[in-house]
């Protein structure tokens, strides 16, 4: 008989991380069990008085009980309004008329099936991993559309397709701070950045690009990280796929290319028509006051909604071109087909808004991201090994608040003042805070991201929980740790500005 290898080291510890994950009960019965924590959590912490002082305006924070009487009046009257409210959802839905159409159609499969027939294998992998760095700039969509559509192209190719949902995730999110094109999170990390440099100088500006070159470079440099890790570590333990999901490996039919042809020139139309509102310096999409393409512009606020058109429009034309959308019971169908599997998200997401919704009221938050901030100060480190310690901090904070904005709007009012007084410039240390932010984000549960990856893998295994995404996006965790800790040891040590007018050092005086 043939002797089974045995696994790494390694491998063993993420197989132990996938059963105990996969032994947590149901997700929404998770989310359940944690709103009840949550509960009692504020009882006890009310009770008890915990408070903090937020440095942001020097006011005390208070650990509110939720099971008190106006506690639990709060919790009957705004059930509703925290799940009709909770912001991914809308996005999620409407983005999925837009994929969903693609991808009942025939679109995606065909599209992929060509690019595959045309393209090296070997670039595949990295393109999704580029496209999943960079789409970071348009906020929200990169986690909520590449992970199905990476899921379908590794299936192309061979792999299972967790590998896909894992790797565009991680790539999307652990990545997250790391582009070459200055989007959406550079703007909210500056809006609270400048006033916090102000309590130390008045007459500080900053700019939107003050950590450009360092994320500029970090984005090819992490394209590689996440490659290895894929090629090394997920290809490797996930194996093959045995589901009943397929994708035909069949070339594509002349009706097929004919119909591939004209929905790739409508998406290449639509793209056209958007980017003549656009481009233009008094573009309609562009900021009224400001002329911003990226700053609280039209185009941001609606890159979801344009988004599910270009991908509603070459689903629609494929389907017509092909045959494969032949009446309007056939485009409702589509439609409804499509959404039908989002029904476990939806239930999924009521109880997730819930937890999150209290865990929000409750205070318990922000006092335990000041409390800790506060003890990194205490230990007066200084250098290289606070430098970690505070990314280490912000990624830990980052497990119990998910919003990059609200984590910096705390912790910057401490820890810049507290950096310049060592001598570091504040966009030194907004880039330290975005580090952290973004190595932990495949593996925090406060993004509400995960229960949707979640959903999108359990159209492959129905029997796959949250222990086995989390010990698959662990690794991606543990190596984007070391890996942006590197580069920036490397950064540091070689002097070099992280951005435009971003030097690390404060000039002297």
């Amino acid at each position: 008989m043939e002797k089974k290898e045995r696994p790494g080291l390694f491998n063993r510890f993420l197989n132990v991380i996938e059963r105990l994950g996969n032994r947590l009960p149901d997700p929404i019965v998770l989310f359940i069990i944690l709103m009840v924590a949550i509960l009692v959590a504020s009882f006890f912490a009310g009770i008890a008085g915990l408070e903090a002082v937020n440095p942001a305006d020097s006011e005390t924070i208070t650990a509110v009980n939720l099971l008190s009487g106006a506690g639990m009046v709060r919790i009957l009257t705004e059930a509703i309004s925290n799940f009709s409210a909770f912001p991914p959802l809308g996005m999620v839905l409407v983005v999925m008329i837009g994929i969903g159409l693609a991808e009942k159609s025939g679109y995606f499969e065909a599209a992929m099936r060509r690019a595959i027939e045309v393209s090296p294998k070997k670039l595949m992998l990295p393109a999704i991993i580029l496209v999943g760095i960079i789409g970071n700039v348009a906020g929200d969509a990169g986690p909520i559309i590449l992970p199905p559509i990476a899921a379908m192209v590794v299936m192309r190719l061979g792999y299972h397709p967790f590998v896909g949902l894992v790797m565009a995730y991680a790539a999307a999110l652990g990545a997250f701070s790391a582009n070459v094109i200055p989007g959406m999170s550079e703007a909210l990390a500056m809006a609270f950045t400048v006033p916090a440099a102000q309590i130390i100088n008045p007459d500080y500006t900053g700019n939107l690009l003050m950590n450009y070159y360092f994320t500029a470079v970090a984005t090819v440099f992490l394209l590689f990280i996440i490659y290895y890790v894929t090629k090394k570590i997920t290809v490797p333990r996930l194996g093959t796929y045995q589901g009943q999901e397929t994708v035909s490996n069949e070339p594509l039919e002349r009706k097929e290319v004919k119909a591939l042809r004209w929905a790739n020139i409508s998406v290449i139309l639509a793209a056209i028509f958007f980017m003549i509102f656009l481009v233009p310096e008094n573009g309609i999409l562009r900021n009224p006051e400001t002329g911003s393409i990226v700053q609280e512009s039209p185009f941001m606020d609606s890159i979801v909604f344009i988004l599910t058109i270009l991908f509603f429009i070459p689903g629609l034309v494929y389907g017509l071109v092909s045959g494969t959308l032949r009446s309007t019971k056939d485009f409702g169908r589509m439609l409804s087909d499509s959404m039908a599997t989002m029904g476990s998200y939806i239930v999924l997401v009521f109880f997730a808004a819930q937890m999150l919704a209290y865990f929000s009221w409750s205070n318990l938050g922000p006092i335990i991201a000041i409390k800790g901030a506060n003890l990194l100060e205490a230990v007066d480190a200084s250098g290289i090994p606070l430098f970690i310690g505070f990314i280490l901090l912000a990624g830990l904070i980052n497990m119990l608040i998910g919003s990059a904005s609200a984590k910096w709007a705390i912790l910057a009012p401490v820890f810049v003042p507290m950096f310049m007084l060592l001598g570091y410039d504040p966009a030194f240390t907004q880039l330290l805070y975005r580090i952290g932010d973004s190595f932990s984000n495949p593996i925090t549960p406060m993004l509400p991201y995960l229960p949707l990856l979640l959903a999108f893998a359990q159209k492959y295994d129905k029997n796959a929980g949250l222990g086995t995404l989390i010990s698959a996006l662990l690794p991606y965790a543990i190596v984007l740790f070391f890996a942006w800790s590197a580069l920036l040891i490397v950064w540091y040590l070689l002097g070099i500005p992280v951005g435009i007018d971003g030097p690390i050092h404060l000039p002297e005086s």
